[in-house]
């Protein structure tokens, strides 16, 4: 009778005993684990975002590890190649070549800088690598370009004490404009340039050229979504700045570009893209009492870098 009592009273929780669990509640827990592991902790939120983004970088650093060599062929632009130290991994002669003075620089070029392999080719071996291009007898193979995360560029400007100074192309497919941006992100001490995964210029033996050698210490980025990854910016601080020729505010007055910004240069034709238009801060114009209706990529983003670098020092 007692039992059905119990169990009849609507008290609940148990009624007989706890099985240990009241015991064992009691016990210890042991030692407080660091706060990047203890879950909802803000350091462990953070050590799990960087974890996130270090993933994500070398996964795409994957990827552009399984793109193609590019292969730059003739006489003169492989000795122009290794006279501006684009990358190269093996340089391909050809059997019984004509030994002129080009042949000669590039084997010496080559030899001087170390790390590049020299190979003896049949002509038909070279003809069927370069489909039947005019390559002279020499072909240079040049590695895929490693590519930094947009991430890194903000990293970069954090090690160095500096607020963020990006370049960011929206449909520039020039090589050689991507080229002459690094150089000038390079000049007026910028910290890299980001390029769209799609429908961009990469970094080329050309683009390799243009930037006369600086391409070596100024990163390149590849953004999936260019208009994501501006947005990522300006939720770090980064004021992001569109050169447009019917702009809203005259480059001159344009006060953001003293401290971190990232400027969006779009292409010579269609200037910026919808999307990315609308994120960005202001949309500036350049002066050009000359009359010139637009300035190609290049020169654009060097005039703007010249005017961020005065402010800034």
């Amino acid at each position: 009778m007692a039992a059905n009592n119990r169990r009849m009273s609507g008290k609940k929780g148990a009624q007989v005993g706890s099985g240990g669990k009241r015991r064992r509640g009691l016990e210890g827990k042991g030692p407080t684990p660091p706060a990047e592991m203890r879950k909802g902790h803000a350091k462990q939120r953070a050590a799990a975002a960087k974890s996130r983004r270090a993933q994500g970088r070398t996964q795409q650093r994957r990827g552009a590890g399984r793109s193609t060599s590019e292969l730059v062929v003739g006489r003169n632009p492989v000795v122009e190649a290794l006279r501006e130290g684009v990358p190269a991994s093996t340089l391909y002669v050809q059997q019984f070549i004509d030994n002129d003075e080009r042949v000669r620089e590039a084997l010496q070029l080559a030899a001087e800088r170390g790390g590049i392999n020299l190979m003896e080719a049949p002509r038909p071996e070279l003809d069927r690598m370069t489909n039947g291009l005019n390559h002279q007898g020499l072909v240079l193979q040049v590695p895929p370009y490693e590519y930094a995360h947009p991430e890194d560029l903000l990293d970069a400007a954090a090690e160095e004490g500096e607020d963020p100074l990006v370049v960011a192309l929206d449909g520039v497919t020039d090589p050689r404009n991507l080229g002459a941006v690094v150089r000038s992100v390079s000049a007026f001490g910028g910290h890299g340039v980001v390029v769209p995964e799609r429908r961009s210029a990469g970094m080329t033996a050309g683009a390799w050229k243009t930037s006369a050698g600086t391409a070596a210490r100024t990163p390149v980025a590849r953004a999936t979504n260019l208009t994501r990854t501006l947005e990522a910016y300006k939720k770090a601080g980064l004021t992001v700045v569109g050169l447009a020729a019917d702009g809203e505010v005259e480059l001159g007055d344009l006060e953001a570009l003293g401290g971190p910004v990232a400027i969006v240069v779009g292409s010579e034709g269609k200037g910026l893209s919808r999307l990315v238009g609308e994120t960005c801060d202001f949309r500036v114009r350049i002066p050009m009492p000359g009359g010139a209706e637009s300035l190609n990529a290049g020169v654009a983003a060097g005039i703007v870098l010249y005017e961020a670098s005065r402010r800034r020092s």
